[in-house]
């Protein structure tokens, strides 16, 4: 241990670089991305439409109904504790928002309310991209 010469062998960060964009090349992560953005946007958007649509249900009571007015309201404000633009956590705080009003009102989510989102997104996003929603939903 004491007294021993290591070896340290310097890895140079232009050989990782290179190494992991011939796998992302080789993956195909473009169109791995291309196919599954929509998707990606798609299901907080259907989140969001959720929570609009069961706010809008008289079984909902008033509390939830403002917690969900508030994190649907923070999602599109301007105005955010973690701006948007910031890389990795941008939207943190605007999923941590719309997590837990789904929280609150997840008894008032029904299968009527699920379907008025679902309609929503096909007319936003397509067929395509609802399948593969609903593949993930179930």
């Amino acid at each position: 241990m004491f007294g021993k010469k290591t070896s340290t062998r310097k890895i140079s960060t232009t050989s990782i670089w290179e190494s992991s964009r011939r796998n992302i090349r080789r993956r195909g992560f473009g169109e791995k991305i291309q196919g599954n953005l929509a998707a990606i946007g798609a299901g907080l958007v259907y989140k969001a439409l959720q929570l609009f649509y069961v706010a809008q249900s008289p079984q909902c009571p008033m509390k939830i109904k403002a917690a969900i007015y508030g994190a649907l309201g923070y999602l599109i404000s301007p105005l955010d504790l973690i701006p948007d633009f910031t890389p990795v956590v941008g939207y943190a705080d605007d999923a941590l928002a719309l997590g837990t009003a789904l929280l609150l009102a997840q008894l008032y989510i029904t299968d009527e309310v699920k379907e008025q989102a679902r309609e929503k997104i096909r007319s936003l996003f397509g067929e395509k991209v609802l399948r593969k929603l609903e593949e993930e939903e179930a």
